[in-house]
């Protein structure tokens, strides 16, 4: 197989990392993740992998906590599964760097464009921690920017269902799965790709979006290679 993208942004939630715990992290899985991402590294192409962190904080069911606060605790919870990427990355032979939106030098080095794609160049795979680094938005959003700012050709959004519907296919059986939609269409129709902060981000940049089922790890290389899986959301 022939990558058709040079450079891309990998999305992993928290929740995908932890498996069936449901919460922490499961290294087995996350080695299962991590090794189409190495194929990938060897065919030569450049990665960048953002976390989500709802694997040990949800900022949003945390009530009456300010948001602010409860918004800082779900990006150390970022870090926590950055490091357990790259870790795992590197056990698996992939030379690996987290990055993160809060300076935290004794852990991880401070997020630098330049640097990052520096190191992308150099065949290292870059994981990115903390979201933004801003409360009020998530974690996609952070992939959205942060594969903006990288000049990505696409952002891989890997979730747990394989693609976007119309409606919610676990509750509704004759939901319609689109292969291509317009980011239009995605905010329009309140359709749960990512949050519509993100969507907006990326529509305004003309960067296109792969939303593909995750219970696969090597659709993340057929993603890539630009086999016809998931549904791609584009302008």
């Amino acid at each position: 197989m022939e990558p058709k993208y040079k450079r891309v942004l990998l999305k992993l939630s928290g929740e995908a990392l932890a498996g069936e715990k449901k919460t922490g992290i499961d290294f087995d899985i996350v080695t299962k993740y991590c090794e189409p991402v190495k194929k990938l590294n060897e065919m030569g192409v450049q990665v960048a992998i953002v976390v989500g962190g709802g694997n040990f904080w949800r900022g949003r069911s945390s009530g009456s906590m300010d948001r602010t606060r409860a918004d800082h605790m779900g990006m150390l919870a970022t870090v926590i599964n950055a490091l357990g990427v790259a870790d795992t990355l590197e056990q698996l032979g992939v030379s690996a760097r987290v990055q993160t939106a809060i300076s935290m030098p004794q852990v991880a080095e401070p997020y630098i464009r330049n640097k990052a794609i520096r190191h992308m160049e150099k065949g290292r795979v870059v994981v990115f921690g903390c979201g933004t680094g801003n409360p009020f938005f998530s974690t996609d959003t952070g992939a959205a920017l942060r594969a903006t700012e990288i000049e990505a050709d696409i952002m891989l959004k890997a979730t747990m269902v394989d693609g976007v519907y119309d409606s919610d296919p676990h509750k509704n059986p004759d939901a319609v799965k689109f292969d291509e939609i317009t980011f239009h269409d995605v905010l329009d129709k309140g359709l749960q790709v990512m949050d519509s902060t993100a969507a907006s981000l990326c529509m305004d940049n003309d960067l296109p979006i792969l939303v593909f089922s995750l219970e696969e790890p090597e659709n993340i290389v057929a993603a890539v290679c630009g086999e016809n899986i998931g549904t791609i959301v584009r302008n």
